[in-house]
């Protein structure tokens, strides 16, 4: 094994320096994906293939085979070197010209001198001696840069090392450029978190009791965050509101105007009591004062009054309400248009009334509009079947049993919002 490393370079090429240089070509020295793994890298470079006259090899590979020429270099000493690439993919084609003094024993016709690129071809140099490699050419630098040795396997086949200063620094950037971009993800994906977790707590937790009535609602996010939103308002009295809404979007731009919905919703619970007409038009100004102009949303908006039974309703560009009555289905379609988007805006309420039994179901566009494989979509005649068919359970078993089945009716995969409200008479 030899290690001494005043051992003289080879003559010829290796010691010229470099005159021209073929610009306008891919960097020579590929290093894709090097920077995504962890430790220096150790690759193959390139693999020899001696020809008899370079410029007609290089012709033949880059005109007729397709090939990319990776560096086409020329030294004063009058020698060429050209390295071409297949298409697609990395490996190179070294077009070498035996010359005296630099693989002058070969012939054309023959490939070999297989070349390996290093990151750092000193440490690679010292941990493959220690393992008793043999490397007849310590590694050297020659006045055109780099860092160069040559090592042997046990048959005395010559093996080249090769690494480039420019290579390890771009790929330092690389690295450093992938660091930080998987940091800002990990900062992302904390930040995200936080925000599902805010918004999960903006949702109703308790609700106070109202007489003859029991409700319940329940929200499956497609995403960490999203722009579904239902509440329970306490109007006072024995009187209660149900409020389902659909931001247009989704993710964190949709998230936080779920979240200014709901506090401005619950900043106006008492004009909303006094006249849920002027406090929706109320609503609908402060919404389009402080947001995007294309932002906007659809709104259900429910109260009940536990004493006289009346249920008064105003349905904003949302997808109808449906109100069981036994085997008889109501639905409570729109009246007025979305809010947030337009200026000139006017709320009208509709009245009816919910007896013993009756259930008032309110939902958002992730339950009728999921898919299943074929892509057909759940759609509202089977949402009522599976309430007709379900409707003695309690409110909170209601609404998760339809979460459930539009979930299955999906195969686990979500693509929207889902969100339902449940809100069920019950006898005197």
């Amino acid at each position: 094994m030899s290690t001494n490393s005043d051992q003289n370079p080879p003559a010829g090429s290796f010691s010229d320096e470099v005159v021209f240089v073929d610009h306008g070509l891919q960097h020579a020295f590929q290093h894709e994906g090097i920077a995504d793994r962890e430790g220096y890298f150790l690759r193959l470079n390139f693999v020899s293939v001696y020809v008899r006259d370079q410029e007609l090899s290089k012709r033949f590979f880059v005109d007729q085979l397709g090939f990319r020429t990776m560096i086409d270099v020329k030294f004063p000493s009058g020698y060429r070197w050209i390295e071409v690439a297949p298409p697609d993919g990395t490996a190179r084609l070294a077009l070498v010209l035996p010359a005296p003094g630099f693989m002058d024993w070969v012939v054309p016709g023959q490939s070999s001198l297989i070349s390996f690129m290093a990151e750092d071809v000193e440490a690679t140099y010292r941990k493959w001696s220690e393992r008793g490699v043999k490397f007849p050419v310590a590694p050297y630098t020659p006045e055109w840069g780099g860092k160069f040795c040559r090592f042997e396997d046990p048959d005395g086949n010559i093996f080249g090392l090769s690494g480039f200063n420019g290579v390890t620094l771009a790929i330092e950037k690389r690295r450093e450029a992938e660091a930080k971009r998987r940091e800002a993800e990990r900062l992302t994906a904390q930040e995200v978190d936080i925000a599902r977790q805010v918004q999960m707590r903006l949702l109703p937790r308790t609700l106070r009791s109202i007489p003859t009535v029991d409700c319940a609602g329940i929200c499956l996010q497609a995403r960490a965050v999203g722009g579904d939103y239902y509440d329970f308002l306490d109007l006072g009295g024995d009187r209660l509101a149900v409020v389902v809404g659909d931001i247009a979007g989704k993710g964190i731009g949709a998230a936080l105007l779920m979240a200014n919905l709901q506090a401005i919703l619950r900043s106006q619970s008492a004009r909303l009591a006094e006249c849920p007409e002027k406090a929706l038009s109320l609503v609908n100004r402060i919404l389009l004062e402080n947001t995007e102009s294309h932002s906007y949303a659809t709104l259900f908006y429910a109260e009940y009054d536990a004493v006289s039974r009346r249920l008064r309703y105003a349905n904003c560009g949302h997808l109808p309400g449906l109100l069981f009555r036994g085997t008889a289905v109501e639905s409570l379609q729109s009246g007025n248009t979305v809010i947030g988007l337009f200026d000139a805006w006017e709320c009208s309420l509709s009245e009816t009334v919910m007896t013993g039994g009756d259930i008032l179901v309110l939902y958002t566009d992730g339950v009728t509009e999921a898919m299943d494989d074929s892509q057909e979509e759940f759609g509202e005649a089977r949402l009522i079947d599976f309430i007709c068919k379900n409707g003695g359970l309690s409110a909170r078993l209601l609404a998760e049993a339809i979460a459930s089945e539009v979930v299955s009716f999906g195969r686990g995969k979500q693509y929207d919002d889902i969100t339902i409200v449940v809100a069920k008479t019950t006898a005197e």
